[in-house]
């Protein structure tokens, strides 16, 4: 049954951009359409919330936009969200705007902004995951991960050639300060011999002992994947801990070209299915959860919950089989 006080409701991307929150966007925009609901843009976040900076959105405002990586809305971090003032104003803008209902596209910051912004706010929020960390509770995949990945892995595709060229040791640091997603699936995808992510102490010591061992059985080139957070001083510390021993080494930091490109398909799917399933539900007269997608099915998680939930880690067991893959 539709909610039959629900007229406007805003939007806004938040946070690092992720590809696929275009074609996230263009799913809530024709979906609410659709429904005969007014749609608010913010542009920049909670920033355009705090200083009413917004547009009205159409079905033609989102035309053309799936396959385009980044966000039309824009972005940004918001330190004012933090503080109490802040919130309060944000929730004072959103009132004075006659929003009834709010959706936070981002990652665990701007969750937390929602979260935050309801016990001030008493309109409807629902969040919709967007970054490609896929380091947020509550749903199994994120919008933008799987485009990171493959940008990430068509990287580790192309070192592969030069390092087996000049029998190097390349090391490719990947996205990931808190949590090892893309660096685990890129390494197994790519074939690397080693791989470090957050969730598993780095032992340089092992790494040297691993390197040696696949030298001897007469490998002379070898692609090791770090997740930026994977130990302090990312990937140049690994560097200088393996030249250390005699191994000439090569970094390579993708740094931000990860969060860029046109969104492969599985990244526009997942954000349009969301999208659509996130004003459902709002129609629907939820709030104050998070749109994801557990197993086959989209389900509807409290935000609470979701940013509590920090067992959403990447399967490391995977890195028990890579030790027999890499031989």
């Amino acid at each position: 049954m539709n909610n039959q006080r629900l007229h406007r409701i805003g939007v806004l991307t938040s946070g690092g951009d992720a590809p696929g929150m275009n074609a996230c966007l263009r799913a809530i925009v024709r979906t609410a359409v659709y429904h005969n609901l007014e749609v608010i843009g913010f542009q920049h976040g909670y920033r355009g919330v705090l200083l009413g900076e917004y547009q009205v959105l159409d079905a033609r405002s989102v035309a053309n936009i799936i396959q385009r990586g980044g966000t039309i809305l824009g972005s940004a971090r918001c330190p004012e969200m933090h503080h109490a003032e802040g919130v309060e104003r944000a929730a004072k803008n959103l009132k004075g705007l006659g929003i009834d209902a709010l959706l936070v596209i981002g990652g665990n910051g701007s969750m937390q902004g929602a979260v935050s912004l309801s016990e001030h706010w008493s309109g409807q929020i629902i969040g919709l995951p967007g970054t490609i960390d896929n380091d947020l509770g509550g749903t199994d995949w994120t919008i933008g991960f799987f485009t990171a990945l493959d940008t990430a892995l068509d990287a580790v595709d192309r070192l592969r050639d030069t390092a087996d060229a000049f029998d190097r040791i390349f090391l490719l640091e990947v996205m990931g300060r808190h949590a090892g997603w893309i660096a685990l699936f890129t390494g197994i995808g790519g074939g690397a011999e080693e791989i470090l992510i957050p969730e598993q102490a780095y032992d340089p010591e092992t790494i040297i002992t691993r390197i040696k061992e696949y030298r001897a059985r007469g490998k002379k080139s070898l692609v090791v994947v770090v997740a930026e957070g994977a130990c302090n001083g990312g990937v140049q510390q690994v560097a200088v801990d393996i030249e250390g021993h005699g191994f000439e080494t090569r970094t390579c930091v993708l740094g931000h070209v990860q969060r860029g490109g046109s969104p492969v398909a599985l990244d526009r799917y997942l954000a349009t299915e969301l999208g659509v399933f996130a004003v459902q539900s709002l129609l629907a007269g939820e709030t104050q959860m998070l749109a994801g997608k557990l197993g086959q099915a989209n389900q509807l998680v409290p935000l609470r919950e979701a940013l509590a939930d920090r067992n959403h880690q990447p399967p490391t067991h995977l890195l028990k089989i890579n030790r027999f893959l890499a031989t």
